[in-house]
């Protein structure tokens, strides 16, 4: 089972609002997931961000590939370079 990070979309017709969840790779996008680890919402000023870094660096951790959008989300969050660190950091 290939997992990967990547958002789901929820919200009303064009005011979108995105889970960023933990799925198998093979499921819809808006299908079940295994685990939620935050939220984006690009509707307002400024858009707002929220990721569980602790769950997203494990899941990182286990192999999950996030896509395009989920990980330059990661990224500005900071979450992929708390990753990187630790990894560099067990690597040592």
């Amino acid at each position: 089972m290939a997992v990967a990070i990547r958002l789901r979309r929820t919200g009303a017709k064009k005011r979108p609002f995105y889970r960023i969840v933990v799925a198998d790779s093979a499921r819809r996008r808006s299908g079940q997931y295994i685990e939620s680890v935050g939220f984006y919402n690009p509707i307002g000023n400024p858009d707002k961000l929220e990721i569980d870094a602790e769950r997203a660096v494990l899941w990182l951790n286990r192999g999950a590939q996030p896509t395009e959008t989920a990980k330059s989300l990661l990224a500005r969050a900071g979450v992929l370079a708390q990753w990187r660190e630790q990894k560099a950091g067990s690597q040592a």
